[in-house]
């Protein structure tokens, strides 16, 4: 147990997680610190083509086999399955409707790929190997959740809007679109392609990442700050209660499928994540009577701050702990 506090105690003494609890803070204290927003896009647009383009060339010096197929199947799974463990959960501890909570049980089986990329940079931090496919299967876990939300919804008797437009916003959001673009040039160019821009997605991408994380917490501390009083005890629960569910259940799924402790790790914090980019835009087509707020508030207010300061370093000390 000692050694598993002095890794997550490591773990939060990183520039990215300090960079984050600076933004919070400031935003908390009402601070003028900002970011522009077109440089947080863009920020946003390079941390997702660096980290599909990296886990393209590993997939590349891999290749695709048995094991990157069952991890993608079980990453699937998660998704698929997530949102009905979050929706009982709402059901039990909040006084959320039906529509709310499904909402909000997509949010929660779909990933967060900036958790995800804060992970990798701890892992590296602390030279912790990964499986490079793991960013192919954040890519599979984005949607799946969408659809069981959904399904959720339509059970209840509630009206649901399954046509093209909510089929656009799901398979071509923007994030998705460039993770799984990056991937592939990644994986066609292999070595030779990171050898032309290795000082652009390898070197500056902790840096960035640092910046970025800043700009994320000022928008979770005015989110917060904005929804003080307006959610329940039950509701703020559940947002740091379903992250250690989800974890949990990545962690099943990686010592079934075989992952490394580093690949374990990526896998709890997907896990363990909620969206807070493709499933609104989804929701907002196909669930049009949902309170964003709640969902947003929760995922970016709650969920992202408790796995980037407290989250992220358990799941990688208990990886190490279990896989040695």
């Amino acid at each position: 147990m000692g050694d598993i506090l002095s890794l997550a105690g490591q773990n939060l003494l990183t520039p990215m997680i300090l960079s984050f609890v600076l933004g919070l803070a400031a935003a908390l204290a009402r601070s003028e610190l900002s970011v522009p927003e077109a440089a947080a896009k863009m920020m946003s647009l390079y941390l997702l083509f660096a980290i599909g383009f990296k886990g393209g060339v590993a997939v590349a010096g891999h290749g695709v086999d048995a094991h990157l197929l069952t991890a993608m199947a079980g990453g699937v799974a998660l998704s698929f399955l997530l949102p009905f463990a979050a929706f009982g959960l709402l059901r039990g501890m909040t006084g959320l409707s039906v529509v709310d909570a499904a909402a909000v049980a997509a949010h929660y089986g779909s990933i967060s790929i900036v958790t995800f990329v804060t992970a990798t940079s701890v892992l590296a931090s602390q030279g912790i190997a990964s499986e490079g496919f793991m960013v192919a299967v954040a890519a599979a876990m984005e949607a799946p959740a969408i659809v069981s939300a959904l399904w959720l919804v339509a059970r209840s008797g509630a009206g649901v809007r399954m046509d093209a437009r909510l089929w656009h916003e799901i398979l071509l959001n923007g994030s998705i679109v460039l993770l799984i673009g990056s991937f592939v040039i990644g994986a066609v160019t292999g070595d030779a392609g990171m050898a032309r821009i290795e000082p652009m997605v390898v070197t500056a991408f902790q840096g960035i990442l640092c910046l970025f994380l800043l700009d994320m917490g000022l928008v979770a501390g005015r989110g917060l700050r904005a929804s003080r009083g307006g959610l329940g005890v039950g509701v703020v629960a559940f947002g740091v209660v379903m992250p250690v569910v989800g974890a949990a259940a990545g962690l099943a799924v990686a010592l079934l499928v075989g992952l490394s402790p580093g690949g374990t790790a990526l896998m709890m914090t997907l896990a363990a994540s909620a969206s807070y980019i493709a499933v609104p835009a989804a929701m907002r087509v196909a669930l049009p009577e949902a309170n964003p707020s709640v969902s947003l508030t929760l995922a970016l207010g709650i969920t992202f701050p408790f796995n980037l300061t407290f989250g992220i370093p358990a799941y990688v000390a208990v990886a190490q702990a279990i896989g040695g």
